[in-house]
This record gives structure tokens, sequence and C-alpha cells, in this order.
């Protein structure tokens, strides 16, 4: 059994063993890593739960994992307009740039390739794009998931001459001075290993996860430094804190991070974003701030406890967006759609619709994205574009839709 253990101490007794049933393929492979090595970072149980080559959540073809019958659906499943409004984005961005060279448009976690084949069939019928796509890319590890995308993106790929390149990682994908890059990320970030830190009168200090002492225990939470001098109950097992390298080098990944108290705790991702030519599109889970308790699981629609069956439950964590890179924004989904014409999109939808049906799940699934109670302020959108473009005699600075808007009131001042 595992349990949230770190460095200093944390508190929350978790439930018994019994409510989270038998231990998982993952688990056990968790506990065996412990037993050797000691306790272990949430950045491997992340890696583990989601990626392991046979066990992973995302590896195992059994698991439908997006739409009503998976654990959770996103904004591509939901309407059509959204990959178009995106791809209208995109294509934007390199007419401004110089619509003479070629593109090729790269995709980080494609899911089962709906984003992608809308954008694709956007393309498709812009005139000033045709023969422009040299290739796509798509960065996806899963076996499982790569059959489902390879399925959806054929007809595409049939018609269109261009080639369909996977990756393991962003890494492997070339970089290619001549070809401007369209680069999508869309509940990408968000499942990306995270380490959590804290930071005490010595620096910062790890949260890790351990065994639990009291096998009538499933997991366990120490909390505060304080529950060290508690009247614990006897099954909690707490761990002395000890520094890593990580959480130093994590520590200072950012200037933000400097001025906050000791005590605090935060979620930080090693990864990030190196901006090249072209431009980037990110939509994610998350705000211009770092976060410290936002780890959690879903399963079936409905969010668990992170250690919940790991390698059957989708685990996600907010994503502090100003450290990624440099960009445009965050602005709410919300915001970017609107600015972007979905409602227009969506009347023109409507008006073509064969059936009273289909209409309402236009209109449905429009008013969903945008939702300022849901989806429309939950995802944040941020965008980077390729450096040169003032050289060129255009604003860098300003990138519609994320230029701010002011009131009439104030443009009068």
């Amino acid at each position: 059994m595992l349990r949230y253990a770190t460095r200093t101490i944390l508190h929350a007794r978790m439930m018994s063993g019994d409510s989270f049933g038998a231990l998982t393929d993952i688990e056990k492979i968790m506990l065996d890593s412990v037993k050797a090595t000691g306790p272990i970072s949430f950045s491997t149980f992340i890696q583990l739960s989601l990626g392991h080559p046979t066990h992973g959540y995302y590896m195992k073809p059994e698991h439908a994992v997006f739409g009503t019958q998976g654990d959770f659906i996103t904004s591509p499943e939901i309407s059509q307009m959204f990959g178009e409004l995106v791809a209208l984005w995109m294509i934007k961005q390199w007419m401004d740039t110089n619509v003479k060279v070629p593109f090729r448009v790269v995709e980080l976690g494609p899911g089962r390739g709906t984003l992608m084949d809308d954008i694709l069939r956007v393309l498709k019928q812009l005139p000033a794009a045709r023969g422009k796509l040299k290739s796509i890319h798509l960065v996806e590890s899963s076996p499982t998931m790569r059959a489902l995308q390879e399925g959806k993106l054929r007809k595409a790929s049939q018609e269109g001459n261009f080639e369909t390149v996977w990756h393991d990682a962003i890494e492997e994908i070339e970089h290619e001075e001549d070809v401007f890059t369209m680069l999508v990320a869309h509940e990408f970030f968000d499942a990306l290993p995270v380490n959590v830190i804290e930071r005490t009168q010595q620096g910062w200090n790890e949260v890790l996860i351990a065994p639990s002492s009291d096998p009538s225990i499933k997991y366990t939470m120490p909390s505060s430094e304080s529950d060290q001098n508690s009247d614990s109950p006897p099954q909690l097992h707490h761990t002395s804190s000890r520094w890593t390298p990580s959480s130093t080098l994590l520590g200072l990944a950012s200037p933000r991070f400097f001025s906050l108290p000791v005590g605090t705790r935060i979620e930080v991702s090693r990864a990030s974003m190196n901006q090249a030519r072209g431009c980037a599109l990110v939509i994610d889970y998350g705000a211009d701030k770092a976060f410290s308790d936002s780890l959690r699981a879903f399963k079936q629609h409905k969010i668990v406890d992170i250690f919940c069956s790991p390698g059957e439950c989708d685990v996600t964590t907010n994503k502090s967006m100003a450290d990624l890179v440099s960009t445009h924004g965050p602005i709410s989904q919300r915001n970017f759609l609107t600015r972007m014409g979905i409602e227009i999109r969506a009347a023109a939808l409507v008006r073509s619709a064969s059936s009273l049906e289909r209409k309402r799940a236009i209109e449905d699934g429009a008013s969903r994205l945008i939702d300022p109670l849901g989806m429309g302020e939950q995802y944040k959108v941020l965008g980077a574009v390729a450096k040169g473009r003032a050289e060129e005699g255009q604003d860098g600075s300003e990138v519609w839709p994320f230029t701010v808007i002011q009131d009439s009131a104030q443009q009068s001042i």
C-alpha cells in the first residue's frame, strides 16, 4: 500500500484498503520499487500510472478513455467547431508570416485524432493552404491510441498529398528551417508528470509517496509539520524531511517561486515548449499561477482519489501556463472561441442542418464549449507566434484573439 508521504509532513487519512479494491498491476510495481529504492516522486507515480508500456492507463486497449463510454470527454469530441476555429487561428498566423513557405501541423497528445481530422478538413477547403501542407506529426507513445488515430485520419491522409509521422516525444521531430510549424496541444500538458515540492526554512523539499506502516490503511497523507507532535493515530507513519536534487532545481525553475512563503507546496513540471519558426496553440486546464493541490484522477466521468486504482484512472493536474513558454494569453476558452466567431459558425451549421435533432446538437455543443460555469472558463488558451513578424512590418505584440479589448470609456481617455 502506498501513502502520500513528504519530506516535510502532510496530513490526511485516506480510505481503508477495502475502499480501493484489490491492488492494480501498476500499484504492485510501485510497491516493489519503493521496497527496492525508497519513496517515489509524484512524477514517477504519474509516469507509471499513465505510460507504463503494458499496464499504463493510456496503453491498455480495453480503456475507452475518451467520449461518453470513456472516463472523460474533450472539447474536440463535443463539436467540430472547436477544431475548425483552432485551424483558422493557425492558418491566419501562417498567412501573416509568409504564405510562400510550406507548413506542417504538429499535435501533442492527439487523442482519437478528432482534433487533427477537423483541422485537416478546414485546411483542405482553404484555397491559400492547398498544396502547402507538407506533413503532420502526432506525438503519441501509446500503440492503442496510435491505431485509433490512424483509423480516424486514414481518409484525409489518402486524399491529401502529405506525410503522416508518429513520434514518442516532441524531441524526435526534426527542426526544419524552411517549413512553418503549426503546433497544437489540447489537454496534453495536464497529463505530463509533475513533482510536488514544499518550501521549508532550509529550502525546497520534495513530497514523496511511500508505503503505509499499517496494513489496514491503504493510503495516508500526513500534512503539516505540526502533525509530528500531535496525537496521531498509530497507523500514520511520518517520514522525515529530506533534501533532493530535484526539489532544489524545480524550486529555482521560476522567479515567481522566490517570494513564496515557507510552508507553500506547488506542483512543478519539467516540461517546456521551445518556440520555433511557426505558431503554437495550447488549450488546457490552468491559469497564470502556480498550483498546490490540483492533482486529481478521473474515472467514468467522475473525479476520484488520485490513488484510486493506479493504471485504471486518468491522472491530471492544472498547469501554470506562465511557465510553459513566452506567449500571448492565457485567455479563457470562452473568450477565444467567441472572439474567433463560434456563434457565427454555429448559426451557419444550424441553417444547413438536416434535422431538428442535429440543430439542437450543434447549439448544445457550442453552448457547452463556451459555458462560463464549465469548459468555457475551466480551460485556458494561450498562443505563441514566430519571432520576426514585427521585423516584417507587423505588430508582433498583438495577436488576435489575445488582444486586450478596451471598452469605449477606456478608449476615450
